[in-house]
């Protein structure tokens, strides 16, 4: 009887059917994801080029997006690898086949390349770690070979159970016999392998209950070798002749097939056996590799491993703190939390920066918990945000094992160097390495001075040119360069609204004459510098959403405006396509890590008064996404609530659609018992007794202020949960006092936290509290219709925000109100510039005062970062430097390159 044919075609078909529901299945869970094929090829081989269009035919009927890489015959060994480092590194290709023989000019190591390719896109099988895998029998962890697991399939089509049975296998290469023999005897077979120098082959074969064949010798196999019942699978394509076919030849086995039928159970034909399973499991391995893939990569789900505190009593310097913990490798840290290796520029170990395409990718992925740190009114004892901040994500990470990110501002260099010292939390709460952090981290700041100052040189030269040219000659000249141009304009030199920057405190440059050079023909102005984080371009960058969002809220920041009143943008002087150049790299999140390893995404950093003191949307809707949609992703606004959080959720919100879930407001008792009218402290002196010894008079005194911020946070439909940042010197009936009086102000919870000297573990209280909150109601809304008239949005902040009486606008904000609502700007929101010392507008003012109206010295335009700012009093936008700055105690030592002195 003869023996079952076994056809290729036929399973073959049924392997692509069930993948490409598998691909459909995958497609469901994620509308964006296709699995990624590369096939690899050099040279241009006929053979080549049809086994590879068989490869991509079959691809595409499955739903894998396939692509040929072809390179020349002139391609180098080192350009095949470039390319295959290339491929290995986008998270878009799941499988990459390099197509052998290398067809090159070149000498190329074929061994070299082949194991080039990432283990886990080797799809053909044959990297030294997966033939090391399949030696060892780890099955499930690597890539089979396609043509054996092809013939594998194929004896399980037959019906008969390999285990137990006696296998023979001919041929040992490392594509077919080698992986074939490991295959069969993990598969619980007894497996003799063969070759060209076994003797009595014939023998050897006559007792194999399984017989594959892939010696490369047309017809060898007789069918008076094989033992009745015999599966024989037949891998060889041989070419020989025949005169009866047009070619002059057909294709064989290396198995004579008509005496072998007679023989045995079951056996493959030559074609139409093995070669077409060959392309299914190089499919089924792409689809598998895909599978993985997001198996690895759930969104939201994490494998982060997390550092131990070795806390110290007393608590170490800050920088000490910092440097006693080893940062994670920035690329670990990333895989950690979800993102792609492609997705990452590294700039060396400890920051790197995040790709925008991350949002692309997690579009379909459900948002995390967004919760805002914020704070009483400021004192100069401090409130303790920044540690606040770190505190909590380390205890919602490390020790309540939630997906947590923190999204922080990057300092200025002014206070660095200045009076404050550096921004990245304290004690055991911060963000790694502060050197890093504190100094020129990735130069986003650099790029915004830079950019910033173009346009500043841009104005001038345009005033220049337009004073000492005709408008024939200036017309020629700007017209061929730009394509367009408004030359009927000349501005008024006293209509230029846009200032020089710098990121260092000096008080010198508050106002300076420029244009003294001779070569400036006279044409001289008074001029002045603001600190970079001052500059409208810094807003831009923390409002933007997008590059393209970037770009065209750079080309709308007005800068000037004309003799008739019309507003001179950026886009006019033709200088905004370069800001974007100059911007393109600081758009991307910088992503660090916090002592105890949880990640933090630091960027931007808007001054809090005549901007918004918030941290970028970008970096918050990246988190959000990474995190997952029980994860929380913390972020701190600047200055008190009547301020930053004000601002977070009328402006910052406002724009990027986000919805918070929880208000965490920090508190101190030494800061509320200023507030309640406790003295003066003077910088290097001893704290008088009022502020290190039990007053709880003075103390309840000052809650006011805490409940009135309660109240602010409360406005907007939010829970709040107080966060009462605890000192040695604090009683405990001083903390029970405010954490209760804060409840019956109506926060959701109010705990203590010692997170400074405890790290994470000091917050965990905290986090529990967090959490909690933001599975409450929650019915978030603004505090005004950007479509009321200016006024009346700047009065709805004074009197529901700072308890003012009304306000009262002086002469240039009226005129300014007329003139912002006549250019089309009337309708944006609002960002109050005041003191941050008080709720009114003079900073001695503490607690809550009352009675006052609120005097509303000028109004100014930020239009392309999208907000009016109100001047409540003189506000000065670059800083001054104290009798003893910072730097005094900075330096470098040159044996370690160690930073020395900062805090």
């Amino acid at each position: 009887m003869s023996a079952q044919i076994i056809s290729g075609k036929e399973v073959s078909a049924q392997v692509r059917e069930r993948l490409k529901k598998d691909v459909e299945q995958m497609k469901n869970l994620d509308p964006e994801f296709r699995p990624g094929l590369v096939v690899l090829q050099v040279g241009d081989r006929d053979d080549s080029n049809l086994y590879i269009s068989m490869k991509l035919k079959a691809a595409a009927e499955i739903g894998i997006n396939a692509t040929h890489l072809r390179l020349p015959k002139t391609a180098t060994e080192n350009e095949v690898l470039r390319s295959i480092t290339e491929v290995n590194e986008n998270s878009a290709v799941h499988g990459l086949i390099v197509q052998l023989p290398l067809d090159s000019i070149h000498k190329i190591d074929t061994e070299k390349v082949t194991n080039a390719v990432a283990p886990e896109k080797d799809v053909d099988g044959l990297t030294s770690i997966n033939a090391g895998k399949l030696s060892r029998g780890d099955l499930g962890d690597c890539f089979i070979p396609c043509t054996p697991n092809g013939c594998m399939e194929l004896i399980r089509q037959t019906g008969v159970s390999v285990a137990g049975k006696r296998a023979v296998v001919i041929g040992r290469s490392k594509i077919v016999g080698a992986p074939m023999h490991d295959l069969l005897l993990w598969n619980h077979a007894t497996v003799t392998t063969c070759h060209s120098r076994t003797a009595d082959l014939a023998a050897e074969v006559g007792r194999a209950d399984i017989l594959v064949v892939g010696i490369g010798k047309a017809e060898m196999v007789k069918g008076d070798w094989v033992k009745k019942g015999a599966v024989i699978i037949d891998c060889g394509i041989n070419h020989i002749a025949d005169d009866t076919r047009p070619s002059g030849k057909r294709v064989v086995g290396d198995v004579h097939f008509p005496s072998a039928k007679e023989q045995a159970g079951f056996i493959t034909p030559v074609p139409g056996g093995v070669g077409p399973m060959t392309v299914a499991m190089l499919m089924q391995n792409t689809v598998l590799s895909a599978k993985r893939f997001l198996e690895s990569h759930q969104p939201g789900k994490w494998s982060i491993t997390y550092n131990k505190l070795n806390l110290l009593k007393p608590v170490p310097s800050d920088i000490e703190i910092s440097r006693s913990c080893v940062p994670k490798p920035m690329d670990r840290l990333a895989r950690e939390v979800g993102l792609m290796l492609d997705e990452l520029e590294l700039y060396g170990k400890t920051k790197a920066k995040v790709q925008l395409s991350v949002i692309n990718r997690l579009q379909a992925q459900p948002d995390g918990k967004y919760v805002v740190v914020t704070g009483i009114t400021p004192t100069p004892l401090g409130e303790g945000k920044s540690t606040t901040t770190i505190g909590l994500v380390q205890a919602l990470g490390a020790h309540m094992k939630l997906n947590v990110f923190a999204c922080v501002r990057q300092p200025s260099q002014g206070p660095t160097f200045g009076i404050k010292g550096g921004a990245a939390g304290g004690g055991y709460s911060q963000v790694i390495p502060m050197e890093e952090f504190n100094l020129h981290l990735t130069g986003d700041i650099h790029a915004i001075t830079a950019a910033n100052n173009l346009v500043a040189a841009a104005i001038d030269a345009r005033m220049f040119h337009e004073a000492t040219q005709t408008d024939k000659a200036l017309y020629n000249r700007l017209v061929p360069v730009s394509g367009e141009g408004r030359m009927s304009l000349h501005w008024s030199l006293y209509s230029v609204t846009w200032n020089r920057v710098l990121d260092t405190n000096d008080r010198f440059l508050r106002k300076i004459t420029i244009g003294q050079s001779p070569t400036e023909k006279g044409h001289s102005r008074e001029a002045q510098f603001s600190i970079t984080v001052a500059s409208e371009i810094m807003a831009v960058l923390a409002l933007t959403s997008s590059l393209e969002d970037m770009r065209q809220r750079l080309a709308k920041m007005v800068v000037a405006t004309s003799r008739s009143g019309q507003p001179i943008t950026t886009e006019d002087l033709g200088v905004s396509g370069a800001l974007t150049v100059l911007m393109r790299d600081a758009i991307k999140p910088n992503l660090m890590q916090t002592l105890e390893g949880t990640p933090v995404f630091v960027h931007a950093g808007p001054f809090a008064n005549i901007a918004h003191g918030n941290s970028s949307i970008l970096a918050d809707k990246i988190a959000l996404k990474l995190v997952g949609p029980e994860g929380f992703v913390v972020t701190e606004a600047g200055f008190g609530a009547d301020i930053g959080m004000e601002k977070f959720f009328n402006i910052k919100c406002r724009y990027s659609g986000l919805r918070p879930h929880v208000v965490v407001l920090v508190a101190t008792v030494r800061a509320l018992k200023m507030h309640g009218g406790g003295p003066t402290v003077t910088a290097g002196m001893p704290l008088p007794k009022e502020y290190v010894e039990e007053n709880l008079e003075l103390l309840e005194k000052g809650c006011s202020n805490m409940r009135k911020q309660v109240e602010n946070a409360r406005h907007f439909g939010v829970p709040v949960v107080v966060a009462v940042n605890a000192f040695k010197t604090d009683t405990e009936s001083e903390l029970d006092l405010i954490c209760s009086l804060a409840k019956a102000a109506g926060a959701f919870d109010a705990v203590r936290c010692s997170h400074w000297a405890e790290g994470g573990a000091g917050a965990v209280a905290l986090g529990r509290a967090v959490q909690r909150a933001s599975e409450a109601p929650s019915n978030f809304k603004f505090l005004y219709d950007v479509e009321l008239p200016i006024a009346d949005k700047i009065r709805i902040i004074a009197q529901k925000i700072y308890g003012a009486d009304d306000i009262e606008l002086l002469p240039d904000a009226k005129h300014k109100v007329e003139l912002y609502t006549k250019q089309g700007f009337g309708n944006l929101p609002i960002c109050m510039a005041k003191t941050h010392l008080s709720l009114s507008h003079e900073a001695d003012k503490k607690g809550v005062p009352t009675g006052f109206v609120l005097p509303i010295r000028d109004i100014r335009a930020s239009v392309g970062a999208g907000f009016l700012y109100p001047l409540v009093g003189t506000m000065p936008t670059i800083p001054g430097l104290p009798t003893r700055p910072c730097f005094h105690d900075i330096d470098l030592d040159p044996e370690t390159e160690q930073v020395n002195g900062l805090f």
